[in-house]
């Protein structure tokens, strides 16, 4: 018969290891952190970085490259964006306006270019774009198709 005094124990609760509370309990001592060395001791755990002293991998590429100052990071507009829209007049605030490129505060600081990938052979409307810069393959649909780009 099943009765309070004679319940197991819960299934699943397993006893934390309590370290270094005494040799009786299997864990006293060095606490399973082994003798002397930087690990055994408080907060001694060495950088993920470390390599046990050898020249560290950052230390042993050369160094390469460098960051231009005066790149010119552009907000980017896709010809394909603009298929199916009724509009035929582009400028940088209709665009923001519109969703189309992100705005991004500073006037002059992110210029807009538009961009036409080799297979948007579709793009066939006649629109006029006031942008930064033009790719010249987006100068060519938008000209073909009887369209401004101009270069502000």
């Amino acid at each position: 018969m099943l009765k309070l005094h004679n319940l197991g124990k819960p299934a699943g609760r397993k006893a934390r290891k309590r370290l270094g509370k005494g040799e009786g309990s299997g864990w006293g001592g060095q606490a399973g952190r082994g003798h002397k060395g930087k690990k055994s001791r408080s907060g001694g755990n060495v950088p993920i970085w470390f390599e046990g002293g050898q020249m560290p991998l950052q230390r042993r590429l050369p160094k390469r490259g460098f960051k231009n100052i005066f790149r010119v990071e552009y907000r980017v507009l896709n010809l394909r964006s603009l298929i199916g829209l009724s509009e035929t007049d582009y400028d940088i605030a209709k665009l923001e306006m519109m969703g189309l490129i992100p705005s991004k505060g500073q006037k002059g600081k992110y210029p807009v270019k538009v961009l036409a990938s080799l297979d948007d052979q579709e793009f066939t409307q006649k629109v006029n774009i006031q942008a930064n810069a033009f790719s010249r393959r987006a100068k060519e649909l938008i000209e073909a198709n009887g369209g401004k780009a101009e270069v502000i």
